[in-house]
């Protein structure tokens, strides 16, 4: 789980709101929970102190820690960042070793200066922290006469003497690009293997709106060949081995309005979270010490045209006790993937899409406590009406996203085993897939450290929404309202009998309008944003509450 966070009085007094913006608001702030740190001896390690002004980017090395250990119970990632004047909001990347352990993305600041920070739980790239590395990191930036604002940033990572509650990965790997294309080579005692994709349409160009994008005959200004259904899907040796609907990513100057996010940012706005893709299925596949053509892919892209970002990590656990876990893919089954995109036109047109899609994969392996079968299923499906008016100057869509998965892992070695607990790692697995840790549907949920025993089961329902519209009125004033949502579930269970439980829901509401055209102190701009971010599971409950008022923040109330 991530968090940022701005200093300054945690609300501000109604009589304190000014009529319209100013010159400068509060620092980015958001609802979710912070990262929780144990209280145990801790090392911190600066990873950069950068000024970004352009697209060069900034490279230097990391060295482990010393003081703490090469085995770390937790370890947190922390970004401070400031910057003033005038700016676009910009991407960026971090790698360390070259696995990517953030993307994130940048406030717009008030000409006076603003600052924020951003902390997210790296526990899982532990053993890329092992040795000294290569770091790298990007936030492409322009600086001019007119963007005068310089990113100035500061990254350090805190490691937390002990051992995780959850067994991080024994290895993360990187795809290699060679002349067969991107390839992967695992351990050949591997017993979970999981990708991450860290997924993210291109800023400014159509496709950082895909969810937008209309075919012909649509009289629209950002085209696709069918439409706004985009899907990612990865394969390995040619086949088709997951599907993950991308979340709706609205960076901090979308929608035209970016006095919707000066304060209260969109969800995943500044850590944007990678979908994942348990393979363990292809395990018996990836064991046998070759490399293996690993690609992901966009469907829904129109061809030849880029836009997305999408960079790899891989997960692996191994076997401690076998130096070869054999094994093999024994089933692969999808629907076709359904796609039907509508127009109608009139004094409003409309565009409703309703697409989806189903995969199940599974395959078992022989490890040191018995054979384990693993089976993924995956169903996506979206529905969307895009409605607008001639010359956009009424632009709205209501749209929702769902990625329901199972990941059922059975056979001889299904139940606690000697490298670490079935119901631990459960419950690690459906925290995860509801958000507690950050992460996707049961990422430390089966796999290693399994032995005899029941069947268990993760599943794992994740919603996203999006509800909304801008309009131009005649005296040119721009207006926004939209409501964003970020929701998940997630269930563990074992042998019939629940093992754990979660539930998120992460909503954004704002509404901003300001007169377009016309210099910054003539906009008038005016804009109400708020969050609300619950989550609830048997461990503990956070409900958290921002409001703000033209870029004061008025409320700040906790429930639990």
């Amino acid at each position: 789980m991530s968090t940022l966070f701005g200093p300054g009085a945690p609300a501000a007094q109604a009589a304190a709101v000014p009529a319209e913006f100013g010159t400068d608001w509060h620092d980015p702030v958001t609802a979710a929970p912070p990262v929780d740190r144990p209280h145990t001896r801790s090392c911190r390690v600066t990873l950069a102190d950068v000024q970004f002004r352009d697209f060069t980017p900034y490279r230097g090395s990391y060295t482990p820690p010393r003081g703490c250990g090469d085995r770390w119970s937790r370890v947190v990632l922390r970004l401070d960042g400031k910057v003033k004047g005038r700016q676009y909001d910009r991407l960026g990347y971090l790698h360390v070793g070259g696995v990517e352990i953030l993307r994130t993305s940048t406030p717009e600041p008030s000409p006076d200066g603003i600052e924020w920070h951003v902390e997210k739980d790296v526990t899982r790239y532990s053993d890329t922290f092992r040795g000294a590395r290569d770091v790298e990191m990007l936030i492409g930036n322009v600086v001019d006469d007119t963007y005068t604002g310089v990113i100035d940033v500061h990254v350090t990572l805190t490691f937390y003497a002990g051992r995780p509650a959850t067994p991080a990965p024994d290895r993360v790997l990187t795809l290699a690009d060679t002349s067969a294309g991107t390839t992967l080579t695992t351990p050949r005692n591997s017993e979970r293997i999981v990708a991450e994709v860290y997924a993210t349409g291109s800023g400014g160009g159509c496709e950082e709106f895909w969810y937008l994008t209309v075919a012909d005959p649509a009289p629209y200004s950002c085209k696709a060949d069918r439409g706004p259904y985009r899907e990612v899907q990865i394969s390995v040796d040619g086949k088709l081995a997951g599907i993950a609907a991308p979340f709706p990513n609205v960076w901090t100057g979308g929608w035209s309005n970016p006095f919707l996010w000066y304060v209260v940012p969109a969800p995943r706005a500044f850590d944007v979270r990678p979908l994942e893709y348990d393979l363990t299925p292809f395990a018996g596949l990836l064991n046998d010490g070759r490399p293996h053509r690993v690609e992901v892919s966009v469907v829904g892209v129109p061809a030849g045209q880029s836009g997305w970002s999408l960079p790899v990590n891989v997960l692996v656990w191994r076997d401690a006790h076998r130096a070869h876990v054999p094994g093999a893919l024994t089933g692969g089954t999808a629907t076709g993937l359904a796609n039907s995109s509508a127009f109608t036109p009139g004094t409003e047109n409309r565009v409703r899409t309703d697409a989806g899609h189903r995969l199940t994969v599974s395959g078992y392996l022989d490890t040191s406590h018995g054979r384990v079968t693993t089976t993924v299923t995956r169903t996506l499906a979206n529905t969307s009406v895009h409605r607008w008016t001639e010359g956009e100057n009424t632009d709205g869509l209501d749209a929702t996203w769902t990625d329901d998965e199972t990941v059922t892992v059975g056979g001889a070695g299904a139940g606690a085993g000697a490298n670490g607990s079935t119901d631990a790692r459960a419950r690690a697995g459906a925290e995860r897939g509801a958000g507690l840790e950050g992460g996707g549907a049961g990422e430390d949920a089966g796999g290693e450290g399994v032995g005899h025993g029941p069947a268990r089961t993760t599943h794992t329902h994740r919603t996203y929404t999006v509800n909304g519209a801008t309009t131009v009125g005649p005296d040119n004033r721009l207006r926004t309202v939209l409501t964003l949502g970020d929701r998940a579930s997630a269930v563990a269970s074992a042998g019939g009998r629940r093992i754990s439980w979660s539930r998120l829901d992460d909503t954004y509401r704002g509404d901003a309008a300001y007169t377009l055209d016309v210099p910054r102190d003539q906009r008038h701009a005016v804009g109400t944003s708020a969050e609300r971010y619950r989550l609830i599971g048997p461990d503990g409950c956070h409900d958290r509450t921002l409001a703000t008022v033209q870029g004061v923040l008025t409320e700040d109330r906790s429930r639990c």
